[in-house]
């Protein structure tokens, strides 16, 4: 491997988990086998996405990001948490500035190994999703199962910086069913860059159970952007207000969509191990 002897650190976010490689200094630029074999949990490191710490513009950090598929994505909410504690643990700062494929994110220091992170304002029209044709992204033209008797329907469509459908239901649905349906639409033709898929269970005006389909990762046990994507999804379907716990397989995100328009999400990092990738 090109890459091999690059320091890294291991971290996971609510369990959804990153091999975080420092690349401002020397660039990192893995193949898309090399990122397979990296992620990959019985010969490789073994996590859902790998990250790349880069330069940015006017000396500010950029976070790139690949799913374990191989495959670059535009941006990664747990991932912004752990990156974000790591920059303000290096600069003595309680503040970083982060840039993404998917926008600019800022990381605030949140306690003990917390992090909350200003997401910026979600895309709501079906051209920032986006989707093949045009559709009222409350609550857009898709479903699971017959078409005469759907088992869900017309899930909310959101952009985090990230494509998201977040279907409701008043049941928590298995890995069975939330693997055999999230594969099935993350590559539906209405999503010509692919889409994240999560299914909500409202527990309470402000509780909402969610599990996601990454796209290109699978079902992992937490995904931030998806957890910003379904409560502002539930918000407009009246289904929640605009602040809620989101209550993943990892554990709790806070979740907050301002009045200013932007969705803050809050939550812990961990810190597992560091090595050298081999």
């Amino acid at each position: 491997m090109r890459n091999m002897g690059r320091s890294f650190v291991k971290m996971n976010g609510l369990g959804n988990d990153f091999v975080v490689v420092e690349a401002r200094s020397r660039p990192f630029q893995p193949t898309e086998e090399e990122v397979r074999a990296i992620c990959d949990r019985t010969t490789g490191e073994g996590c859902d996405q790998l990250i790349a710490i880069e330069p940015g513009d006017e000396g500010a950090v950029f976070m790139r990001v690949w799913n374990a598929d191989g495959g670059q994505v535009e941006t990664c909410g747990n991932a912004l948490r752990c990156v974000g504690w790591l920059l303000m643990q290096a600069s003595g700062s309680d503040r970083a500035e982060i840039q993404t494929a998917g926008g600019l994110a800022r990381a605030h220091a949140g306690g003990d190994h917390r992090v909350a992170v200003d997401m910026g304002e979600p895309g709501l029209d079906w051209t920032q999703i986006p989707l093949a044709e045009e559709m009222d992204t409350r609550g857009i033209e898709l479903q699971i199962g017959p078409i005469d008797d759907p088992v869900l329907h017309t899930p909310g469509a959101v952009s985090m910086g990230n494509p998201h459908v977040t279907f409701f239901a008043d049941r928590e649905f298995d890995d069975a069913f939330v693997t055999a349906s999230g594969s099935l639409l993350e590559h539906h033709p209405l999503f010509p860059e692919a889409v994240n898929v999560g299914f909500a269970q409202v527990l309470a005006p402000n509780r909402i159970r969610l599990r996601v389909w990454e796209r290109g990762a699978g079902l992992t046990r937490a995904c931030g952007t998806g957890a910003c994507a379904a409560l502002v999804a539930a918000s407009r379907k009246g289904l929640v207000d605009r602040r809620a716990t989101m209550v993943l397989d990892g554990g709790e995100l806070e979740i907050d969509w301002r009045d200013d328009g932007h969705v803050w999400m809050t939550g812990p990092v961990e810190v597992e191990r560091t090595g050298v990738l081999a």
